[in-house]
């Protein structure tokens, strides 16, 4: 029997323990001046910033570090990373951290190379010059943006918003899952999370394909049990479990590559964008709504995913309402506004049903 199926991943992905150390040839064939993007503090934690610096030490690579990312990084913030990349003259650029450093990181690149595009341009004009090469090491096991063409900014109006294709790919992931190690329990639990939306959302979208389903398919099999743990036991996950959730993320993040998010994910870009929820937990609390529009959709599909999970429906949300509570309600106003702002949301058109921004409402609604 055949199947349908189309797979892009120009990202060279060199994984495995101390994968670091024995690839570091890949920077010299990259030039001799780097930037390297990061956070205030994770990139240091993991210990990746220590290798990376030793490695350039030792390569005679110059390097600067620019550790101005935030969570939900900014276009203005990623426009001085790109315009401190064209003052270094850096040949490349490294990113090194979670999904809002790695995001970040290719934004600026795009910003070093196109100085006409400044601030939320990046939404807008033409990518005319092509970007500076791009490395990136990841310290979370969650959003899998090491290997996907996405990148989610923070416009100037405070709104969350990707952007996405060719040039928002890196050259190199290396992907080694010891700098997760460090990471603390809700973060850990969150990521997590955010790698089973991106499993489960990606597989039910209509963009998806059979390679791309079993990628999920795989990919939630491997968080689950792990996830489940974490939550009923309030313990965080052994080496080998770390190693497993960063594996499932990758493979999460190829499966996003192809399908993209559904509803779950541009819903919560409003609840971390108002009330400063994680964006793992913003979007997990949705997943259950999700999940019910799936079975409708598609059940045949929707009964292999909880077999590969080894649960079913009910355990599976009461797992999610126990880690995401919440200290706040939603407005009437708040959530009318929501209401009106979805009307054009993309993530629903890329859900398995016609879900819209009046059952959106509901559901806000229902929640909180």
């Amino acid at each position: 029997m055949g199947y349908d199926f189309s797979f892009y991943m120009p990202v060279n992905i060199l994984g495995g323990k101390n994968a670091l150390e024995k690839n570091k040839n890949i920077f010299s064939s990259l030039g001799q001046r780097c930037l390297v993007v990061t956070g205030k503090s994770s990139a240091e934690k993991s210990g990746a910033l220590g290798d990376i610096k030793k490695i350039f030490d030792e390569l005679g690579i110059e390097y600067e570090i620019f550790n101005k990312i935030t969570e939900n990084p900014l276009t203005t913030d990623c426009l001085a990373g790109g315009k401190a990349a064209r003052d270094m003259k850096a040949d490349f650029v490294v990113g090194i951290g979670g999904g809002s450093p790695l995001d970040a990181a290719k934004a600026v690149c795009v910003y070093a190379a196109n100085p006409h595009i400044v601030d939320d341009g990046i939404y807008t004009q033409s990518v005319v010059h092509t970007p500076l090469p791009l490395v990136l090491i990841g310290t979370t096991a969650g959003t899998g943006s090491e290997v996907s063409g996405v990148s989610v900014l923070t416009r100037t109006n405070g709104r969350k918003q990707s952007v996405s294709g060719k040039n928002y790919y890196a050259e190199y992931a290396v992907a080694d899952s010891k700098y997760t190690y460090s990471v603390p329990y809700n973060t850990t639990v969150s990521t997590a999370l955010d790698a089973l939306c991106h499993a489960v959302e990606s597989m039910f979208s209509p963009r998806a394909d059979f390679l791309s389903q079993r990628f999920s398919l795989m990919s939630s099999k491997m968080l689950f049990p792990i996830i489940e743990k974490m939550i009923k036991e309030n313990v965080l996950p052994d080496e080998a479990e770390r190693d497993t959730l960063y594996n499932a993320s990758l493979y999460a993040g190829f499966a996003l590559n192809k399908g993209g998010t559904g509803f779950p994910h541009g819903m919560g870009y409003a609840l971390t964008e108002d009330y400063n929820v994680p964006h793992g937990k913003a979007c997990a609390v949705f997943l259950p709504a999700y999940l019910q529009e799936a079975k409708k959709a598609n059940p045949s599909l929707y009964n292999s995913l909880f077999r590969e999970m080894g649960t079913d429906f009910n355990s599976l949300k009461a797992l999610i309402e126990k880690f995401c509570t919440f200290d706040f309600s939603v407005s009437e106003d708040k959530a009318r506004e929501y209401e009106k702002r979805w009307e054009t949301l993309k993530n629903f058109k890329n859900s398995p049903t016609d879900f819209n921004n009046h059952d959106a409402y509901d559901l806000i609604k229902h929640i909180f």
